[in-house]
């Protein structure tokens, strides 16, 4: 089955957001999917960059701040003096149980606002949080009364633990403390660039790919039968960052959230062999139950290291370029997930993407960049 069209775009063309006056971004977890991305697009639009991770951004004009964001007095030392006029937070530490990550996440968000804040310069603080805000944690996941799709923002908080709901509080806190305006974007899953995330679908089905047709085995969708027949969205990093600065610069934007996807809906069962042509192996539909990513790839290792070798590939790690568990989480699931972007259009958002030529697109990237074998 051939490729869609390269002569049509994959998105609607993404406008510059022009910095207001002193402004001054900071980028939490600048090195991630979403971090990166934004990063991306504040520097071509022309703001002041700075960004926190542990690693230096690979994003030419950003400044590095390297700090500890689990400990309030790393961030104390490190963010002293850097009077940033906007933050954007993309990170979060994955934890054993839901109330670690609430603890943990809650309290990164509280303490990095609680240094940033005093400091007098913030207009504006965004949170990417996830759909997981109506399907519940982890442990929770798609259990119970949930909304129904597509979600909207104002559906009622799920009666469980979630670390969503307490970095939101802390958000909200913060900004009535300080005076600052606040945005929330929730994602569905985020497909993008980056080497190393523990959350990336792209350079995981592009790694299986690889390996079964190293092995010469069907590129079988390891999911349920649910997902395969089913509407699903997706969000592209490149959305969600122009989400994110659309939403810092437009009054009517302030103090909301918002969910954020590609504008479009797909199913696996026709994307599916769309994909696995563009990776050049042999589509197989779903079993009865879901094939998951872990089991077909125990021992994987071994596989991976002889196409690294075979093909210069810059990635030694397969851990590092492939998420089994978590896109098995997405792939798996037992029920339609899908969200309404009506807050955004009426708000005058109007970015919107193709999902299919969008994944096609970072496959060829990957590709590109050698993290992934060529067809």
């Amino acid at each position: 089955m051939p490729d869609p069209s390269p002569f049509l775009p994959d998105r609607a063309p993404t406008p510059l957001r022009t910095p207001p006056p002193g402004a001054h971004a900071l980028v939490v977890g600048a090195t991630g999917i979403t971090g990166s991305a934004l990063a991306e697009q504040l520097v071509a639009s022309g703001w002041r960059t700075s960004g926190l991770s542990r690693r230096p951004p690979a994003v030419e004009g950003v400044e590095h701040v390297r700090a500890d964001l689990l400990s309030r007095e790393s961030l104390e030392e490190n963010l002293a003096g850097l009077a940033p006029t906007h933050v954007f937070v993309t990170a979060w530490s994955r934890r054993d149980s839901e109330a670690e990550n609430v603890r943990v996440n809650g309290g990164l968000v509280r303490d990095l606002l609680a240094v940033l804040g005093p400091q007098g310069s913030l207009r504006h603080a965004a949170l990417v949080t996830g759909l997981k805000h109506y399907l519940g944690p982890f442990e929770a996941y798609g259990k119970g009364d949930l909304p129904d799709t597509p979600f909207l923002e104002d559906a009622e908080r799920l009666p469980v633990e979630n670390f969503y709901y307490a970095q939101e509080d802390e958000l909200f806190a913060a900004a009535a403390r300080h005076g600052f305006t606040w945005s929330v974007h929730r994602a569905h899953t985020v497909t993008g660039y980056a080497v190393g995330n523990a959350m990336n679908l792209v350079p995981t089905l592009g790694a299986y790919a690889a390996v079964v047709a190293a092995t010469g085995r069907p590129f079988t969708f390891p999911g349920s039968q649910a997902q395969w027949n089913g509407v699903v969205d997706l969000t592209d990093a490149g959305q969600l960052a122009d989400h994110q600065l659309w939403a810092a610069t437009t009054p009517a934007a302030a103090d909301t959230a918002f969910n954020v996807v590609n504008g479009d809906v797909v199913r696996w069962r026709r994307l599916w062999p769309r994909l696995a042509a563009h990776l050049g192996v042999e589509p197989a539909g779903p079993g009865a139950e879901p094939l998951t990513l872990e089991a077909q790839m125990a021992g994987a290792e071994a596989v991976w290291a002889r196409l690294v070798e075979e093909h210069h590939l810059v990635e030694p790690d397969l851990s590092r370029v492939a998420s089994w568990w978590h896109s098995d989480s997405d792939l798996g699931r037992p029920l339609e997930v899908v969200a309404d972007m009506t807050r955004s259009r009426l708000a005058g958002f109007g970015g919107y993407v193709s999902t299919e030529r969008a994944l096609l697109a970072l496959v060829d990237r990957y590709r590109a960049a050698r993290v992934l074998p060529p067809a």
